[in-house]
């Protein structure tokens, strides 16, 4: 997400839409939040980062994941549902990275965003980056490639995403955030088991702000059957992972090149 997109000319997540500043009352109903009955700043106001994945299991995993790279206290096992009051979504808080998860199709994934960047503007969060973190299917290159996405393309291999608002038909860019982009590749080259690169995404109806980073799972020019054994896909989704850890330790200073073997195992097991 970057300025132009999502920020005040303060930093502070902004939400185009003038009725919101009129509501008594904002119930985020999916989220089971609401700015009455929660406390949204003291809760979310030092949120730096969000993760957003399709599968709930995965998020809760990267949570743990991120609880130890971040250096607190126990396991993170007992990390808590911050949503549990909702079968719709889980969200879990680890410092500054919030893990969200979205499910599947454009309704699950836009009614959470919608409710996420509400949240976040609510909680007068600033500078907040948002990143999927994914599998997808490759093209042309070969299964276990993270690949960083610079522009999501339609079905017709357009940078753009059509939406239907009172009527009238929006086009909006799917371009996403370059710099950011670079960023995560440079943090890549601390990483040197799998191959990292930026390319372009084909979201068939969907898209997603900030950065996109998955993992491929196989070469669609090759047959569309994965035929890898289970705990190599296990693997393989647990390489964006790494290299979101990366980059979240390098922006909050925190990074240290000898705890990658460190990383490795805590994943595979």
């Amino acid at each position: 997400m970057t300025e132009k997109k999502g920020y005040a000319g303060n930093g502070f997540v902004h939400v185009k839409n003038p009725h919101l500043a009129l509501m008594d009352e904002d119930i985020l109903y999916h989220l089971d939040l609401g700015t009455k009955t929660h406390n949204l700043p003291a809760m979310f106001g030092d949120i730096k980062f969000v993760c957003v994945g399709g599968s709930p299991n995965r998020m809760k995993a990267f949570a743990q994941f991120m609880h130890k790279e971040l250096g607190f206290e126990g396991d993170g096992k007992d990390v808590k549902d911050i949503c549990a009051g909702t079968d719709r979504y889980c969200m879990y808080k680890v410092g500054p990275v919030l893990s969200v998860s979205h499910g599947m199709g454009i309704p699950s994934i836009s009614i959470m965003l919608h409710e996420l960047i509400k949240l976040l503007h609510h909680a007068k969060c600033r500078g907040v980056t948002i990143i999927r973190i994914g599998t997808s299917g490759g093209l042309g290159i070969e299964p276990g490639s993270v690949v960083i996405t610079d522009t999501a393309l339609d079905s017709f291999f357009k940078p753009q995403f059509e939406q239907i608002i009172l009527d009238n038909v929006v086009v909006r860019s799917t371009e996403l955030d370059k710099d950011l982009a670079e960023e995560l590749l440079n943090c890549s080259k601390e990483i040197h088991d799998f191959p990292t690169m930026i390319g372009h995404t084909m979201c068939t109806y969907d898209f997603y702000e900030a950065a996109v980073v998955c993992v491929t799972l196989l070469n669609r020019l090759e047959g569309d059957q994965i035929t890898i054994p289970h705990e190599v896909l296990l693997e393989y989704q647990q390489r964006p992972q790494q290299l979101i850890s990366i980059f979240i330790k390098k922006r909050l200073g925190l990074y240290n090149q000898n705890n990658l073997l460190d990383n490795a195992f805590f994943l595979s097991n």
